[in-house]
């Protein structure tokens, strides 16, 4: 599956305005993450299993600069 095939999502947070933004979308084994601000370059990919631990991460307030 190229790219240009994938169905993109973009954070809620986001704010709509597209800067400063990523945008990820699921493969069968893994998750891309493309920056908003330059989609010509080629997304990361992650395997699922470490995109799930990052994710609860997040939940768990790891990533929190307070």
């Amino acid at each position: 599956m190229g790219d240009d095939e994938l169905r993109w999502f973009t954070s809620s947070f986001s704010g709509g305005n597209g800067d400063g933004c990523v945008e990820v979308a699921f493969l069968p084994d893994a998750v891309a993450v493309r920056d908003t601000k330059d989609r010509t370059l080629t997304p990361h990919r992650y395997p699922a299993a470490h995109w799930a631990e990052f994710l609860s991460g997040v939940r768990a307030g790891e990533f929190d600069s307070t």
